[in-house]
């Protein structure tokens, strides 16, 4: 078997580049080792930058985004019991975030491919990626026969890493020819998902002392509520009940009494990190989103982040095959990283102001307001911060 572009994962950032690049008329496949059930299952952010936006116009996979989703200009910053409005639209000269699920942006892409008839192998095994420090790499994988395993060899031009955090790609380049940052914060989120209408037609991010909380939605219909709680918390602890409880306690009175409450259809923890490798670019194989990169969720940066990186490589590798140029291909790690420290930044930031930290006590939640009383009452603070929220332009400082 042989394909131009070998794409490891089939998330957002690997079913957007292999459409990106199909448009482009570039022979890619697109292998992943979950079923098409589990990645749809995957509950993720929902927040899309208009970057983000752009490229799935570009993809061709944006009319139902554009039907279905909810266009935001502004969002609340709640704080010693007050809500104070952040208006990004204003503030940005005119730009709006689009909140639209990732499950959604996921589907669409595999709607698109289907129609379109690119493959995808799902349910792949034993993938693993070879010879990509020279100019023939290989991906070798299994899938199910009538009689077990049936092993796979597929030799490729490139090979695109959008496996995930714990994917193969990152994991299969030598120790000595990668460099790691990574900070583990000490909390994490607990989540839920119901079919309530939102408590505010925008996100609301609270700091509070008995921690962080937001307030958001999948659609007019369907909320998504997170409260910050103990890495040792477990899911069985809480309740529905009790999270309801929790999250109205953390919540300005007209807030707490307009919160509508429901059964929830989901509910998780998910710990809060920020890493980074570099480069993000070995020989022949690149490293694309959560294969490279991981931000907290405050800021809703992680998948706009993945879409932008696709961006650079999809036009590297169109640059590659139109052009014969390699330019793009030798600018790929650089370009991605100088945008993602500015958003590891950002989510950092926002991150250590919004939530609680178990050593600052009480002079800590004192410093968080006095400097979000300064945030919401200058104008120039917060123009930085609608700035990077809605998303740094793709030249950003070029």
């Amino acid at each position: 078997m042989r394909t131009q572009v070998a794409i490891i994962g089939a998330g957002p950032s690997g079913l957007l580049l292999g459409q990106l690049l199909s448009r482009a008329g570039i022979d890619n496949l697109v292998i992943e080792r979950q079923s098409p059930d589990y990645v749809l299952g995957r509950i993720r952010a929902g927040v899309l930058e208009q970057v983000c936006v752009d490229l799935l116009d570009e993809a061709g996979v944006g009319e139902r985004m554009h039907r279905e989703g909810l266009v935001h200009g502004g969002f609340d910053m709640l704080f010693k019991g007050k809500r104070h409005r952040i208006d990004m639209f204003t503030l940005t000269g005119g730009k709006n975030v689009m909140v639209y699920g990732q499950t959604e942006v996921t589907r669409d892409l595999m709607n698109a491919r289907m129609a379109a008839g690119q493959p995808i192998v799902y349910n792949a095994a034993n993938v693993s990626v070879h010879d990509f420090d020279t100019t023939h790499p290989v991906v070798r994988y299994e899938t199910d026969g009538a009689v077990g395993k049936v092993p796979h060899e597929l030799a490729c031009d490139f090979i695109a890493g959008c496996d995930g955090f714990h994917g193969v790609c990152r994991a299969s380049v030598p120790a000595q020819s990668i460099t790691e940052y990574e900070k583990v914060y000490p909390f994490g989120w607990l989540g839920i998902l119901a079919d309530v209408p939102p408590v505010s037609h925008e996100l609301i991010y609270a700091n509070t002392e008995r921690g962080f909380a937001l307030c958001s939605m999948r659609s007019a219909t369907r909320s998504r509520y997170y409260v910050q709680c103990d890495l040792g918390d477990k899911v069985e602890q809480w309740s529905d009940d009790a999270f309801w409880a929790e999250l109205r306690s953390r919540l300005d009175p007209q807030a707490g009494e307009q919160l509508v409450t429901g059964p929830s259809i989901e509910k998780s923890i998910a710990p809060l990190r920020s890493f980074v490798a570099e480069p993000m670019r070995f020989g022949r194989m690149f490293l694309a989103g959560d294969a490279a990169h991981i931000v907290p969720p405050t800021g809703a940066k992680g998948l706009n982040l993945a879409a932008t990186d696709v961006k650079y490589l999809s036009s590297a590798l169109i640059e590659h095959y139109r052009e014969h140029s390699a330019a793009g291909i030798d600018n790929y790690s650089e370009r991605c990283l100088r945008r993602i420290w500015k958003a590891e930044r950002f989510s950092w930031w926002f991150t250590s102001l919004m939530h609680r930290f178990p050593d600052t006590g009480g002079f800590g939640q004192k410093v968080q307001e006095a400097e979000l009383d300064y945030l919401v009452h200058s104008q120039a603070a917060s123009r930085a911060l609608a700035e990077n929220y809605v998303g740094l332009p793709l030249n950003f400082g070029d």
